[in-house]
C-alpha cells in the first residue's frame, strides 16, 4: 500500500513539475504573441490536468477518506517523512502552477480586451456616420432606429 501511495503521489508532484514548465511556456508565447504555439500548448495543458485528476481520483479511492497525512502518521518514521516530503512538495508546486496560472489568464484578457478595443475602434472609423436627411417641407428628419417591433399607423 505504501509504494502504490507513494508512487501516487511521485506521479503527481512529476505532473505538477511539468504543468508549472507548459504554464510557463504558455506565458512566454503569450507575451510573444505566438498564438499557434499557445493553442497547442493549451491542449497539452488540459491533458495534463486531466490526467492529474485522474490520479488524485485513485489516491482518493484508496485512501477511502482518509487525509494522506493521517496515513504518514501511521508509518515508520523514514517512510512518513518520505510521504510528508512528497506533500509538501506537491502543495509548493501547485501554489506555484496555481499563481503561474492566474498570471496567464490576466495577461489574455487583457489581450482579449485590447483586441476588443482595437475591433471596436476600426468598426467605428468604417461605419459611415448617420447623416442628417432633409424632409419635403425643408426641416431636419431623425431617422428611426433600424430595428423597430411595429412600424407604421394603426
Amino acid at each position: 500500500m505504501y509504494a502504490h501511495i507513494h508512487g501516487n503521489l511521485f506521479r503527481q508532484l512529476q505532473g505538477l513539475k511539468l504543468l508549472d514548465s507548459l504554464l510557463n511556456e504558455e506565458f512566454s508565447g503569450l507575451t510573444g504573441r505566438r498564438l499557434d504555439e499557445v493553442a497547442t500548448l493549451e491542449f497539452s495543458i488540459h491533458e495534463l490536468m486531466r490526467q492529474l485528476f485522474v490520479e488524485r481520483r485513485k489516491l482518493g479511492k484508496v485512501m477511502n477518506g482518509i487525509r494522506v497525512s493521517q496515513y504518514a502518521e501511521m508509518l515508520p518514521e523514514e517512510q512518513r517523512l518520505e510521504i510528508m516530503d512528497l506533500v509538501r512538495q506537491l502543495d509548493k508546486t501547485e501554489q506555484k502552477c496555481a499563481r503561474q496560472s492566474s498570471l496567464n489568464a490576466e495577461l489574455v484578457f487583457g489581450l482579449l480586451d485590447q483586441g476588443q478595443q482595437l475591433l471596436d475602434f476600426m468598426h467605428s472609423r468604417i461605419v459611415p456616420p448617420k447623416a442628417g436627411l432633409y424632409g419635403t417641407k425643408g426641416e431636419v428628419l431623425h431617422p428611426r432606429p433600424e430595428a423597430a417591433v411595429i412600424s407604421g399607423r394603426l
